[in-house]
């Protein structure tokens, strides 16, 4: 079936079709119209997933998806055309500029944590850039994946887009067929498969990984603002974000104040009960809830701590000083687990944060600006905040992705458009002048010819 699915893409892509403006246009609107029509839908089987409130799901899903096709449907006109760039003096005269192309085919496979944005984002990409797309959507949301499904099926012929449900037996028969560029998120130990599968063939890919994101508060920061931004990036989507802060080191002298603040907001959030909260996630597959309780095991627990094995529940929690060889600090979190250390001095921030290999995110809580400078510096991370949480990914201008270990390849608005196209090159000459300089046998002296470099 695979092999049937790439070869009607193959020949779809062959009619350049998909190179067509009008054509991207119509789609992407077909797919705003369907998705808003279906919008409660997919909040539905978002539920059924992992219970996630559907504020959350029209704030961090639908609604950041609508926004990025409206805004790829507005600008692909402008995005698609040649760009000019100034002409070489060697060339001239000439004129000379960059198209943006295709690849052609592309492969999409998304996660279970944001298992609808994550799939659709790429997508828009993929499609405003002119590309055909196979999805392979979580089989960890299945739900969710089945509602991908019928939404493509009612937009698009299966030659230019179409989904492909199924578990790892699926993703590896994907994987083993040659594609034009591979769009991967999910986990680094997974992301390196894909790597190695596209090293075969030579398939330009993205990769948005994961990380132990670090979020610094020091001593200068506001405690009450900084607690409730961090309690909210952190515990929205029950912690099942890949830019989430994932440790807190917190200046010794006001780690009092954070931990009393980040307590008063999770209850402010969620309530005194947290079980009950209509506004408080699940944990979405049953390894990684076992994987959450271990994590906790002989640790200090400062808030929370509680889990409810039915409906996969793990409470918010804090947990206080751990031991850096724990299962806790050793890898990301991803989930409603909150690790807070203290420092005494700036200098100690590095013997934290260098044991990780580069974050996908990275957070700084001060109001000293060349301490925030120098944070932001110091440290290579995939995007970052000051003062705040996770809300850079809000903005369409900045790119969004991860660098080493993180990811690589970086994509949102006109970012997906360059992310999923070929920027070729293209040199026009004139024939009414031809400067013989260049050409054999060599007359000029080697003296005149270092002086005139200024012509290349």
């Amino acid at each position: 079936m695979v092999k049937q699915l790439v070869t009607a893409q193959n020949d779809f892509f062959a009619t350049h079709k998909s190179k067509d403006v009008a054509f991207r246009k119509k789609y992407l609107k077909k797919l705003l119209q369907e998705i808003e029509d279906q919008e409660d839908a997919v909040c539905d089987a978002l539920y059924a997933d992992f219970k996630k409130p559907k504020f959350e799901s029209l704030a961090t899903e639908t609604q950041l998806t609508l926004a990025e096709l409206k805004h790829a449907i507005k600008n692909i006109k402008e995005w698609s055309e040649p760009n000019s760039v100034g002409p070489s003096l060697l060339n001239f005269p000439s004129k000379e500029w960059i198209q943006p192309e295709p690849y052609g085919k592309v492969l999409i496979i998304s996660p279970w944590n944001y298992p609808f944005l994550l799939t659709m984002s790429p997508l828009i990409g993929a499609l405003s850039a002119g590309n055909t797309a196979i999805l392979k959507p979580s089989e960890f949301s299945p739900n969710t994946s089945k509602i991908i499904g019928r939404i493509v099926r009612k937009v698009f012929p299966p030659e230019y887009v179409t989904v492909v449900e199924g578990g790892v037996e699926a993703s590896t028969e994907l994987l083993a067929e040659k594609w034009e560029y591979i769009f991967f998120t999910g986990s680094t130990r997974v992301g390196k498969i894909v790597y190695q599968k596209a090293a075969e063939h030579l398939t330009p890919v993205t990769l948005e990984l994961s990380g132990k994101n670090p979020c610094i508060v020091d001593e200068t920061a506001s405690i009450k603002l900084a607690s409730k931004r961090i309690a909210w990036g952190k515990f929205i989507n029950a912690g099942q974000t890949c830019i989430a802060p994932d440790y807190i080191l917190v200046h010794k002298s006001v780690k009092n104040d954070l931990v009393a603040g980040l307590k008063s907001h999770i209850e402010q959030f969620y309530g005194n009960t947290i079980e009950n909260s209509e506004d408080f996630a699940r944990i979405t597959t049953s390894k990684h809830y076992e994987e959450l309780k271990a994590m906790l095991q002989g640790q200090k627990i400062l808030f929370g701590g509680n889990f409810n094995d039915k409906d996969r529940f793990v409470e918010p929690t804090l947990v206080d000083e751990p031991p850096l060889e724990s299962t806790v600090m050793e890898g990301e979190v991803f989930g409603p687990i909150l690790p807070i250390i203290s420092y005494d001095d700036e200098s100690e921030l590095d013997n934290y944060i260098s044991r990780y290999p580069n974050s996908l995110a990275f957070y700084v809580f001060s109001t000293n600006k060349k301490f925030q400078k120098r944070m932001m510096l110091q440290y290579s991370f995939g995007g970052g905040t000051i003062n705040d949480t996770v809300v850079h990914i809000s903005n369409k201008s900045l790119p969004f992705g991860g660098v080493g270990q993180s990811g690589i390849g970086g994509y949102h608005g006109k970012h997906s458009f360059d992310l999923f196209s070929h920027h070729k090159s293209i040199v026009k000459r004139a024939n009414w002048l031809d400067i013989p300089l260049r050409y054999a046998p060599y007359t000029i002296s080697l003296g005149l010819m270092k002086k005139i470099k200024h012509f290349f």
